[in-house]
C-alpha cells in the first residue's frame, strides 16, 4: 500500500523506531525530505508571510486528521517542518505517511 493511502496509527502501544534500512527505503517516497539529526525535515519558501500562513493552516488540518503533528519552525515566508515520533524516540512509518500527504498540499 502506498504512503498516501495509509493512515497514521495511534502512537499508543509498543512500537520500535524504523531501522536505518527501513528509513532508506522510505526516503525516496517523500521527495525532498531529508533526515536531519534523526528527524524527517523539509523547508518551504513562500511569497510572503500571509501565503505561508494559508499553507500552514492546511498542514494543521491534515495533522489533526492524521493525529500526527510536526514540529514547526516559521520564519516570515519560510517554514521548516520536522517529523519525529516522540513516543518511540525515533522515526516511524507515520512520519513518512504524513510527509507524503504534506507533499500533496
Amino acid at each position: 500500500m502506498e504512503l498516501l493511502e495509509k493512515k497514521c496509527i495511534s502512537c499508543k502501544g509498543k512500537r520500535e523506531p524504523l531501522t536505518k534500512e527501513q528509513i532508506n527505503d522510505l526516503l525516496p517516497k517523500v521527495n525532498e525530505w531529508k533526515v536531519v539529526d534523526g528527524k524527517l525535515n523539509k523547508t518551504w519558501k513562500f511569497k510572503d508571510f500571509a501565503e505561508a500562513g494559508v499553507w500552514l493552516e492546511k498542514v494543521k488540518a491534515l495533522a489533526e486528521a492524521e493525529n500526527h503533528h510536526p514540529d514547526i519552525h516559521w520564519y516570515y515566508n519560510k517554514i521548516t517542518l520536522e517529523l519525529f515520533t516522540h513516543s518511540i524516540k525515533g522515526l516511524s512509518e507515520d512520519d513518512f505517511i504524513l510527509a507524503a500527504k504534506i507533499n500533496e498540499l
